[in-house]
């Protein structure tokens, strides 16, 4: 007789706050339900912005899924080739989102934990990886961290002073690395060229730098053959005292599954939202990096590319820019991945579409369009003195150059 598989029983927690409970049913079904105390407490940390109605209030009813679990959860886990690459690494179906959640539950992004019920709350700190176990072969062994996203990445411990590790089990680090594309040439010298860029511009960015590859200790030796660069950057959802800080990016806040990050939802969703939940001064800060994105021919700024921080688990913020990167220097691409005012094509973004744009947002109007006008002029002052220092291709800034020469915005103040 075939011994039955027991079904797994998670516990769902933020940082030592019992949130609620996943567990997986016959048929491949799967349970979320939120835990009695948590709900009934009025102080309680906030898990999602998704799991709250019109007025603010938790939305407590049980959420049945088929094969996945919820969108919230889902969007927690990697993406397209590296999520193949984790579960063929640990041994489990990539298509059941239960049995990856529950591998890499100990280092999610943001301040979720996933654990077996029968372990009890987690400890207050990240668990710390012991030197000595470097000593154990790394290509057998799985990666039990999560870093939602498609690109091949891997959380690293260290600090790019004094060298970055990747972990055994590939968790408990406060960097992330993001290694060289095997389709596109130069991706990490791109991204690092455009925060840099941005930074410059004045919008507040991750911290990131370049690393080469042969030079990260435990990376598994397939990815050890590339003689490029890395890019690293600093985990804004861990703290220097090893703890974790709580986030969501808006894909979880609109409830989707990540394949939905470019649907249903707009620009202009997303700057209401922010005045909503967090005010003014972050849809301020969201019209410059949109206007930024636009400058430079990034078309990959979808839903899971804005982020909330929690940094008292209650209040959010909008995170640190992170994921800027000029897509036009692969992709001949007039579109912006979103719509703005219903266009999408960056050569209509003139300020008439921006007065459009704004109109619609529920804040003043005068700020928000100084600020899209202030980014445009900043980026043709700064472009000309920082082009030549950064690491990307001759190429990539032509195209760069050539893009600030059709949209509009920087068209209008060169």
């Amino acid at each position: 007789m075939t011994k039955r598989r027991s079904l797994a029983q998670l516990s769902v927690w933020l940082n030592q706050t019992l949130v609620g409970s996943l567990t997986e049913l016959p048929g491949d079904r799967n349970l979320f339900v939120f835990d009695q105390e948590y709900a009934e407490n009025p102080q309680r940390p906030v898990l999602s912005l998704s799991f709250a109605d019109a007025e603010g209030q938790l939305i407590t009813e049980p959420v049945t899924t088929q094969m996945r679990v919820p969108p919230f959860f889902s969007n927690l886990l990697p993406e397209d080739e590296l999520r193949r690459y984790v579960a063929e690494r640990a041994g489990v179906k990539s298509v059941r989102d239960l049995a990856l959640l529950q591998l890499l539950g100990e280092d999610l992004p943001g301040a979720v934990i996933v654990r077996p019920e029968s372990e009890g709350p987690p400890s207050g700190e990240i668990e710390a990886e012991d030197p000595a176990s470097r000593a154990i072969a790394q290509d057998d062994s799985p990666l039990r961290f999560s870093l939602a996203g498609v690109q091949m990445k891997f959380s690293a411990s260290g600090s790019p002073e004094r060298g970055l590790t990747i972990p055994v089990e590939g968790k408990g680090g406060h960097w992330i690395l993001k290694l060289p594309s095997s389709r596109y040439r130069f991706v990490p010298e791109n991204e690092y060229s455009m925060m840099q860029f941005a930074r410059a511009v004045g919008i507040e960015t991750a911290e990131t730098g370049l690393v080469p590859v042969e030079e990260v200790e435990g990376l598994p030796e397939v990815f050890r053959r590339q003689a490029e660069n890395a890019l690293w950057v600093k985990r804004f959802d861990r703290t220097p005292q090893n703890t974790r800080v709580h986030m969501e990016d808006f894909n979880q806040i609109y409830g989707q599954f990540p394949e939905k990050k470019y649907k249903n939802y707009s620009y202009g969703n997303i700057a209401s939202d922010l005045v909503r939940a967090v005010g003014l001064p972050a849809a301020v800060e969201f019209m410059r990096r949109l206007v930024f994105s636009a400058a430079i021919g990034n078309a990959d700024m979808h839903l899971k590319n804005w982020t909330l921080l929690y940094p008292d688990g209650r209040m959010p913020q909008l995170s640190p820019a992170y994921d800027l990167v000029s897509t036009l220097a692969y992709i001949p691409d007039v579109t912006m991945s979103l719509s703005i005012a219903k266009e999408k094509d960056v050569r209509l973004f003139d300020k008439s579409l921006l007065d459009r744009f704004v109109a619609k947002i529920p804040a003043p109007a005068t700020p928000l369009v100084a600020a899209a006008l202030e980014t445009a002029k900043k980026v043709m002052q700064v472009w000309p003195s920082i082009r030549d220092g950064l690491p990307m291709t001759d190429d990539a800034k032509s195209k760069v150059t050539e893009r600030m020469h059709i949209f509009p915005l920087t068209k209008e103040v060169a």
